[in-house]
């Protein structure tokens, strides 16, 4: 159970796998008394944007009291225009879960029915079907959500156990009535950056983990490689006082320690140096940390939020005020997923670094050409390390900034957008070009460590090198490779290689 603007994410993660949302008793009392108040507003003859006026550049249109309620119809049907594949499940349970945070927090002016609504659906796993495409993410991700608020008014389509039905039926599957809306509560549902903030954290909970795969694969691959943990001695770090390469550092110490192969060439090794792709790595993955910490801390704020408009807010003796503003605008996700962005493509780029070192002879410390006993007849590894290289180009391409990229809308109106929704939307593709080259570079890190035997790496690496051959057997010659990198692939994506990296807090 959280208190309405209280989520933490922990128990975002948590919604997003399926776990249930159970908001505060408290909030529905703060949600009534300002559905009530805006309710009495209109009466006096007061324009209230979107509750009696049209929307957007039609904000100066008076619409007469016998079509408020045709009004909050027209909006969802006409806003729900996305295109494009569905968003994934998980997404749209954070989706529902966010909405209905936000709305409990009383201050959007709609009744606790709403928010009652919106909890059912994710109690019963009815899933509005949304297109992925077509929000700009600044007067909130309209059209996306008009796709999920139609599924609450019995239109639409949704998911539910596993088929594609129509909204009506859907919600009497379940067990679910229709929503009637009233006056405003079309645009609070359309209103806010629900949508981009869910794929933004969705983003950042797979680069949270994808960080710590990162560090496995960079150990795997200082062992492989016969290279030094000296670059990770606590006291270089502190020098700079870098948080985050201050704790990959100590990730990196941790996961190296005892290991027989480092062991074997601390003396009479003639290389002073390391390439950079091993020496420099909490100065990498360490900024990357810092980066997401940062981006965090911004979307946890705005899952807490309240970013429709106009709000219904308390103005002490003077009553409830209906103010009008713009925290429906996206900046701080849109900046927010442009930095996760950037540390996808880096993890990326420097993994795809250390995968070439293992391979190229002339760097490798006397491993065999391309990882592979019998290189000539045999390539190994070599168009592996291209298949991750292309990765890491469409990585560098994707993220380039999209919070830059502002197109007016609606009549110019809306004169300056965020771009947040794109922005995040990206970043599944990106994470999972990051799971196949990390995947690589444990495959082939895994088969650098192989011509060490008989020296033993250290436990946590070998633990990894284990759990790997039961899937995929050592290169002896050559094969397809494109299963190995699969089955590799899906153990990082299901999270198996960072639950052995200790990242300190």
């Amino acid at each position: 159970m959280i208190a309405a603007g209280a989520a933490d994410i922990g128990t975002l993660r948590a919604v997003m796998s399926g776990a249930p949302l159970t908001l505060d008793p408290a909030w529905r009392e703060a949600t009534a008394r300002s559905a009530a108040a805006l309710a009495a507003r209109p009466a006096g003859g007061e324009a209230l944007y979107g509750v009696n006026t049209g929307f957007g550049k039609l904000a100066s249109t008076r619409i007469a009291p016998e079509g408020l309620a045709q009004l909050q119809l027209n909006l969802i049907r006409s806003h729900a225009a996305g295109t494009g594949p569905l968003l994934r499940a998980p997404v749209v349970r954070l989706v529902l879960a966010l909405k209905a945070a936000s709305l409990a927090r009383g201050a959007s002016g709609v009744r606790p029915e709403v928010v009652e609504a919106l909890l059912a659906l994710l109690a019963h796993d009815v899933l509005p079907a949304i297109p992925a495409k077509g929000s700009v993410g600044a007067s909130g991700d309209l059209a996306p959500l008009a796709h999920l608020s139609l599924v609450l008014i019995g239109e639409g389509q949704a998911v539910h156990q596993g088929r594609l039905l129509d909204g009506t039926q859907a919600l009497a599957t379940a067990g679910l009535a229709p929503l009637s809306l009233a006056p405003k509560e079309g645009l609070a549902l359309l209103n806010g950056t629900q949508v981009s903030t869910a794929l933004a954290l969705a983003g950042l909970f797979a680069a949270q983990d994808l960080l710590r795969t990162a560090l496995l694969a960079g150990a795997m691959s200082v062992d492989a490689a016969r290279g030094s943990d000296t670059p990770f001695d606590a006291r270089i770090h502190a020098l700079r006082g870098q948080p985050g390469q201050i704790r990959c550092a100590a990730a990196l110490r941790a996961l190296l320690a005892g290991s027989e192969i480092r062991d074997s060439h601390r003396e009479g090794d003639p290389r002073v140096q390391d390439p950079y792709s091993l020496r420099c790595q909490p100065q990498v993955a360490g900024a990357c940390l810092d980066l997401l910490d940062h981006a965090a801390g911004v979307l946890l704020r705005e899952a807490n939020a309240v970013t429709d408009n106009p709000l219904v807010v308390d103005g002490g003796p003077a009553g409830f005020e209906v103010l009008s503003g713009g925290n429906f605008h996206a900046e701080p996700v849109a900046f927010a997923a442009d930095t996760i962005a950037l540390a996808l493509a880096e993890l990326g780029a420097i993994s795809e670094r250390r995968l070439a070192l293992l391979t190229d002879p002339a760097l490798n410390s006397g491993l065999p050409a391309f990882l592979v006993a019998d290189s000539g007849i045999n390539s190994g590894f070599m168009i592996a390390q291209v298949t991750a290289a292309a990765l890491v180009a469409e990585n560098r391409a994707l993220a380039a900034p999209r919070s830059v990229d502002s197109l007016p809308t609606s009549a110019n109106q809306e004169d300056h957008v965020s771009m947040a929704t794109g922005a995040a939307l990206r970043l599944s593709e990106m994470a999972e070009n990051l799971a196949t080259i990390l995947a690589i570079e444990i495959l082939a890190a895994a088969q650098g460590i192989g011509f060490h035997r008989p020296l033993r790496s250290s436990p946590p690496i070998e633990a990894a090198h284990a759990m790997l051959r039961e899937q995929v057997a050592p290169w002896d010659a050559d094969r397809t490779m494109a299963p190995d990198i699969e089955a590799a692939k899906r153990m990082v994506e299901q999270g198996r290689f960072c639950a052995l990296v200790e990242l300190p807090a």
